[in-house]
């Protein structure tokens, strides 16, 4: 069994080019605790970088400040960007944060507010919590079953979301600025929180006949994804709750999801050794990715553990794909390719992310380190871009409803003549 198909030579593959890593502190913690990197999340403007570093510990990292360092620039160089208004009204530098939990990290997610995204709670007339739009926060899903909400910029917690009866596995905010978050748990349900209703909870969304492990929302925030114990996809409509369908087209559990930048594919990771690409409005399968080869059947896809896959991250350049797999290694693909078009050693890989620039996929293991990865250059065509434009307005029905242009049409009818 191998790790490519026949007409990949593994060693003339592209390598990625490793930028630098971050290592958990060795530190006398409970043994009870794991030292496992769960989860690593970006900030959606880039100014933030987490990881769960192990035994309850979260670290939060300016990253534009620790790209400075990387490039040797001068510590005193602090971008404008990254400052940030506290609760005092006073201007503060983007500083390191060191967040005990309580409990084990499974989830993290950043959300921030837009100020025109009012609660869904149509009775609001005073709130303990005033979410502003200077304000970046940070949910924390932990092995106890509950959710901790902080301040990025100070560190300090906030809001303490106590329903799930399980692990929360993951979390996730709607990318719209309405503060919308949802929790994925191993109590077999998703729950929907409203952040400006003081993390009141808005729904439960049951479905999953076992175990919940992660939740994605399309661009737009109108759809969800959620994966977890068993072979179907769901995706859920998030203005009515309810489920849209279930892709089927895995053969073992699905572990990760994510929606390319443009809302238009869907790409899910799954121990069946396997990454499908699908298109969420048909629920065709448009691609999959492969890592193990022959690929196996059906009846035997549960078997390969060395090759189960761990994680899947979207670029957001659209067009390429990560994938952390038991083998070893991570793969960079193309939207396009069925072999990857970088590979490079990683040991003990959990979970992936991408920065929101694309240029950098930051990887977690095992042993609580961080590793980030260069992402392969890729020049847009116009075709790609147009496609893009297209996507983020129209889904796939309506795009294949558009009449062809008569001079495209001419155009064709000429060359077949």
């Amino acid at each position: 069994m191998a790790s490519f198909p026949e007409f990949v030579n593994q060693n003339e593959l592209a390598q990625s080019q490793l930028i630098t890593d971050l290592w958990t502190p060795a530190a006398p913690f409970e043994p009870k605790s794991g030292r496992e990197t769960w989860t690593v999340a970006f900030a959606p403007d880039g100014s933030y970088f987490a990881w769960s570093q192990g035994h309850r510990i979260v670290k939060l990292v300016p990253w534009s400040l620790y790209l400075n360092k990387l490039s040797n620039r001068s510590n005193n160089v602090v971008d404008r960007n990254f400052k940030r208004q506290n609760s005092d009204g006073q201007r503060n530098v983007a500083e390191e944060h060191v967040i005990d939990c309580g409990d084990i990290v499974c989830g993290l997610a950043f959300g921030s507010s837009v100020p025109e995204k009012q609660s869904r709670c149509v009775n609001v007339e005073w709130h303990r919590f005033k979410f502003g739009q200077d304000q970046l926060l940070l949910a924390t899903g932990l092995n106890n079953g509950r959710i901790k909400i902080w301040d990025v910029y100070t560190g300090k917690f906030l809001l303490n979301l106590m329903d799930h009866t399980e692990i929360v596995r993951d979390v996730t905010f709607a990318p719209d600025g309405s503060l919308i978050l949802v929790s994925a748990s191993r109590d077999k349900t998703l729950r929907v929180w409203d952040l400006k209703d003081d993390g009141n909870m808005v729904k439960v969304l049951k479905g999953h006949h076992s175990w919940v492990y992660c939740c994605a929302f399309s661009p737009d925030s109108t759809m969800l994804c959620s994966v977890g114990a068993g072979k179907p996809v769901f995706l859920w409509d998030m203005e009515k709750y309810t489920v849209i369908c279930k892709l089927e087209g895995h053969h073992n559990d699905v572990v990760s999801c994510e929606f390319s930048p443009d809302g238009a594919l869907l790409a899910t990771a799954s121990y069946d050794t396997r990454v499908v690409v699908w298109d969420p409005y048909t629920g065709c399968i448009l691609l999959e990715l492969g890592h193990l080869f022959p690929p196996p059947t059906p009846i035997f896809a549960g078997g390969a553990n060395d090759r189960w896959v761990r994680s899947v991250a979207f670029c957001h350049d659209g067009v390429h794909i990560a994938s952390i797999a038991d083998d070893k290694m991570v793969r960079f693909w193309g939207i396009e390719d069925k072999s990857p078009v970088e590979v490079a050693p990683l040991s003990h890989g959990l979970c992936c992310a991408f920065s929101p620039d694309g240029n950098v996929l930051a990887t977690g293991t095992r042993d609580g380190s961080v590793y980030f990865w260069a992402t392969p250059k890729y020049v847009s065509s116009l075709q790609h871009l147009c496609r893009m434009t297209i996507r983020r307005v129209l889904n796939t029905t309506n795009v294949e409803k558009l009449p062809i242009p008569s001079k495209v049409m001419d155009y064709l009818t000429y060359r077949v003549m």
